[in-house]
């Protein structure tokens, strides 16, 4: 199978280009660099990084960190950055690259680790390149498409009755008491179908591990990623006769800033996500990325283990507190029940290397945590996406991210086989992945929490499966057609590897 570019979820899939104000181009995102040989989490080839790292300090929860902790951090050139103290995770940087090895070894450290082989700052503006906009007649062209009561974009989402949305959005179109935390790059919550149902209270900028509370610290800024911004108006743009409709058009949307400008989503800034999501009522999570620079975090590694453990106890924390948590499954077609898999790709913020790793002890985060949601992508056909990860027993749901038009058309009168969402800066352009997938389930999630507004996460959950559409396994599966299996889907119709218990379902959300 002739596969397309893919770099990580975190950019979502450039299979095709994203069309901005009222519609226009957005360049694809380039794979990541050639792998080299990488065999331990200390640096590049297994040498210890030179430079400021990031590290997460994991001690006994409810307690901030004891003298002795602060001592050996301080010993190791460490500085406290933020502490975590409800789920004992300790934020730190130093230079000292025995750092970690250092604190491992101080009584009520459960883990430490570093959270990247990139020195700080390894952060410079990525080049997104220049929109290409069409004219205001081709504009014009594709709204003339709506029917009364559709937003003007409405007609080219053809992800939406693939889910039943629009059939649910005549029975309610969710309650503003209901608030998705999107973690992600950023939220332009000045964009015309964002602005009318953002939660401003509930937005951070988390980057560096620290919540700024700065107004406007959760936006993209120029030249970053639009992700984003795009995830939240999947999610909750408002029906207001303005591009595009959300899935929950009126459910509310806090941008919670965890993607540095590389696009990079460590550790540090996840966990602070998900407490500051916990702790300012989120009901619903959705986490679009997997935690940087690690696809698989293999516990094994005294530094990776570290990182699963931080961000376990962040995702618990936050369903704990309330939240649902809903992840992207990973855009490499995977098969995440394998016995073993080559990771390709890491550490991705310097030099990566091909590894061998065994899916039940490595782990990518935190889609593959235990709660968290995991969802694959379907495409306009309602097969599974072509770059879709899969696997029996990892994804749960299965919801539409889009998929290469040669793959997968729509029906008229939707043009493209990808997913048609806000842009900053009053855009809208299409984008794929199992990035588009999660917020489709994020957006049902909120339907049924606006349904039953007392329902606990694990019931919330139960629900969503319940009502999801059981779908059989693909089989054979040649998306591309050209007499090859690319890839092998196991279980039945009510579970399976492709779709979990099924494609996700709006309208029962909204009527049982």
């Amino acid at each position: 199978m002739s596969r397309p570019l893919i770099r990580s979820r975190r950019t979502a899939v450039p299979l095709g280009v994203a069309v901005v104000s009222a519609l226009a181009l957005w360049p694809a995102v380039s794979a990541s660099a050639a792998p080299a040989p990488v065999p331990s989490a200390t640096g590049a080839k297994g040498a210890a990084a030179e430079g400021t790292l990031s590290y997460v300090v994991n001690i006994r929860p409810g307690h901030g960190p004891s003298a002795a902790v602060r001592k050996a951090i301080a010993k190791a050139g460490g500085t406290v950055v933020a502490s975590y103290d409800r789920i004992g995770v300790v934020v730190a940087t130093s230079a000292d690259p025995a750092f970690a090895e250092t604190v491992r070894a101080v009584r009520g450290v459960h883990s430490a680790g570093a959270t990247r082989t990139a020195p700080l700052p390894a952060q410079s503006t990525t080049d997104v390149g220049t929109p290409k906009v069409l004219t205001e007649k081709q504009t014009r062209a594709l709204a003339a498409e709506a029917e009364p009561g559709q937003d003007p974009l409405e007609p080219q989402q053809w992800d939406l009755p693939a889910i039943k949305a629009d059939q649910a959005h005549k029975k309610t179109l969710g309650s503003d008491r209901v608030t998705v935390a999107v973690l992600d790059t950023g939220v332009d919550d000045t964009h015309p179908d964002i602005a009318p149902n953002f939660d401003r209270a509930g937005s951070v900028d988390c980057v560096g591990g620290k919540a700024d509370t700065a107004d406007g610290a959760w936006r993209p800024k120029s030249g970053e990623s639009p992700h984003g911004t795009h995830v939240a108006g999947e999610i909750a743009a408002a029906k207001n006769g303005v591009g595009v409709t959300g899935v929950a058009p009126g459910v509310k949307v806090s941008g919670i800033k965890v993607g540095n400008p590389d696009g990079f989503f460590y550790a540090e800034a996840v966990v602070c996500g998900f407490v500051w999501a916990a702790e300012h009522g989120a009901d619903v999570t959705n986490n679009s990325y997997f935690t940087d620079p690690w696809y698989f975090n293999c516990v094994a590694d005294p530094d990776q283990k570290a990182l699963v453990e931080a961000i376990t106890r962040a995702t618990r924390y936050a369903e704990k507190k309330g939240a649902v948590n809903v992840a992207a499954a990973g855009n490499e077609n995977f098969d995440l029940a394998a016995e073993e898999l080559v990771d390709p790709s890491s550490p991705n913020d310097t030099t990566p290397g091909e590894r061998t790793v065994d899916p039940s002890e490595c782990f990518d985060i935190p889609t593959q945590l235990p709660g968290v949601v995991t969802v694959a992508s379907t495409g306009a056909k309602g097969l599974k996406s072509s770059f879709s990860n899969h696997g029996l027993g990892v994804v749960d749901i299965a919801a539409p991210g889009g998929d290469s038009t040669a793959y997968q058309t729509p029906e008229p009168p939707a043009t493209s086989g990808l997913i048609l969402g806000p842009l900053p800066g009053g855009k809208w352009g299409y984008m794929a992945g199992t990035s588009m997938a999660s917020p489709h389930v994020a957006g049902v999630a909120a339907l049924i929490k606006s349904r039953h507004p007392y329902a606990p996460p694990a019931l919330v959950k139960a629900l969503l499966y319940a009502e999801a559409d059981a779908v059989p396994c693909t089989d054979p599966y040649d998306i591309d057609g050209d007499g090859k299996i690319d890839a092998v889907c196991e279980g039945g119709k009510n579970r399976n590897g492709f779709y979990g218990v099924g494609v996700a379902d709006a309208l029962d959300a909204v009527r049982r």
